[in-house]
């Protein structure tokens, strides 16, 4: 689709109408599946449908927008887990912190813009919001009121590219592909139930049932976090 394809359709196009083509013109990188382009003609094609029917929508978006946009983009059930371990990372950074209002014009703001500026150069811009998310996991233990900051400007940032908008607690606790509790897996109820039972074997200092039943929480997907507020818990 170089040229002249480009420049026939824009000559076509204003010649037919009498108007301006575009303002801005950007062309993708091509869908791949085992280094191929996904195509009908190949038959290695997967429809939005199905893919959402595996991974929570916002899991998509961010393995769409992690890679730059002329880029051919690697599709695999692999990727889009990277894709979701990532985007867990960010709402475990905002996990525990209320909403409040942020400093506009901050570094982290100005470093986001330039990356954006940059011909959207989307894997910049998620460098630097890693290092945002990484710097409210630190300022947590420390200064509080400062990771609260930090966490509504790392909102209000992922809000232009569509994310981070869940709350935290929704996100983490639903499971590969957004539901509650995939199909014969535990229950809220069931977890906390669980969970209970863990804290009370670690109050009792019995560390062999307290190891067993993490591990039971583990083979059904749900991963134990344990900190200073106490334990919280994910699906995976």
């Amino acid at each position: 689709l170089k040229f002249p394809h480009h420049e026939n359709e824009i000559a076509q196009s204003e010649g037919a109408t009498g108007e301006k083509f575009a303002n801005t013109w950007m062309h993708v990188g091509f869908v791949r599946v085992d280094q191929e382009k996904m195509s009908k003609s190949l038959g290695n094609f997967f429809t939005v449908r199905e893919v959402l029917a595996k991974f929570p929508a916002e899991v998509v978006r961010y393995f769409i927008l992690v890679s730059h946009y002329r880029s051919p983009l690697d599709y695999s059930d692999d990727n889009l887990r990277a894709a979701k371990s990532a985007l867990d990372g960010f709402y475990i950074a905002l996990r525990e912190l209320p909403a409040a209002n942020d400093i506009e014009g901050d570094e982290f703001e100005a470093r986001f813009h330039n990356a954006m500026e940059d011909d959207f150069n989307t894997p910049k811009v998620f460098a630097e919001l890693s290092a945002l998310a990484t710097e409210i996991n630190r300022s947590k233990a420390t200064d509080v009121k400062k990771a609260t900051r930090l966490a509504a400007t790392l909102r209000r940032l992922g809000g232009v590219l569509g994310l981070f908008q869940q709350d935290p607690e929704e996100y983490l606790r639903a499971g590969s592909d957004g539901a509650e509790a995939a199909p014969g897996g535990l229950s809220d109820k069931a977890i906390d139930e669980l969970l209970s039972k863990r804290n009370q074997a670690r109050r009792e200092k019995n560390w062999a049932e307290s190891d067993r039943l993490r591990d039971e929480l583990k083979q059904a997907g749900v991963l134990l976090e344990d900190g200073p507020a106490g334990t919280t818990w994910r699906r995976v």
